[in-house]
C-alpha cells in the first residue's frame, strides 16, 4: 500500500500499544515497516521542532509501499473505527479511512 509521509506519521501514533501477544507483534513488524531510515529523514527533512514533526511535502508526491498485511490492517481498522465511533477522527485520517475502506462493511 503506498503511504505518504504524513499517513505513515498518523499510523504510527495511532496504533495500539497493548493487546493480545499476536496483535503486538504485528504492531511491532508494522511499526518499524512505517518508521524512517536515515535516507528518509535526510530526503524528505524530516525534522522534530517542539513535539511537531515537519517534512517537505514536495518530497513525498511519490509515498512509499508498505507491505500492510490482513491483521495488520484489522487492527487499524479497528482503531480507526475506535476513533470514529468516539467522534476523534481529523481531516488528516481521512485518507487513511480511505485507504483502509473504513465504513465500507456498514450499510
Amino acid at each position: 500500500m503506498i503511504l505518504t509521509v504524513g499517513e505513515r506519521i498518523r499510523l504510527l501514533t495511532i496504533l495500539p500499544d497493548q493487546g493480545d501477544l499476536t496483535t503486538i507483534r504485528i504492531v511491532r513488524q508494522l511499526r518499524e515497516s512505517l518508521s524512517f531510515s536515515e535516507e528518509e529523514h535526510a530526503e524528505y527533512g524530516i525534522t522534530l521542532d517542539g513535539g511537531m514533526i515537519h517534512w517537505r511535502t514536495e518530497a513525498d508526491a511519490a509515498g512509499k509501499n508498505i507491505v500492510v498485511g490482513p491483521k495488520a490492517t484489522d487492527v487499524i481498522r479497528a482503531k480507526l473505527a475506535e476513533l470514529d465511533k468516539a467522534k476523534k477522527l481529523t481531516e488528516a485520517h481521512l485518507s487513511l479511512c480511505d485507504k483502509f475502506a473504513l465504513g465500507e462493511d456498514e450499510s
